[in-house]
């Protein structure tokens, strides 16, 4: 089989899993898949997050109310490969960092 023939079989085969019901529950991954985020992309992402919900955590802690800081820090550091809007809403109903990415969607509506 040619490599040209087994890449259009492999996209083909992708496109029918991300059509599959139980990818309903995983908007995140299907997004991430959907743009052809690489492996470091994906981690760069997630490590973004973690260090997002710390510092979210810390300010909840200290009595901060404004959030509007981790939004900005948020849509610099987001992988260019994903639109803003689409990845705080996938993230929030995977249930990644649910309390985070609320404030997130919140205040990006604002």
């Amino acid at each position: 089989m040619k490599k040209e023939n087994q890449c259009e079989t492999f996209a083909f085969h992708l496109n029918l899993l991300l059509e599959v019901e139980e990818m309903k529950k995983y908007p995140f991954t299907k997004l991430v898949i959907e743009n052809s985020l690489t492996k470091k992309e994906y981690k760069e992402t997630l490590q973004l997050l973690e260090i997002l919900h710390e510092r979210y955590e810390e300010d909840i802690a200290n009595g901060l109310i404004n959030h509007s800081d981790l939004m900005i820090h948020f849509a610099g550091m987001l992988c260019y490969k994903l639109p803003i809007d689409e990845a705080l809403e996938a993230l929030h109903q995977q249930g990644l960092y649910p309390k985070l990415t609320k404030q997130l969607h919140r205040l990006h509506h604002k």
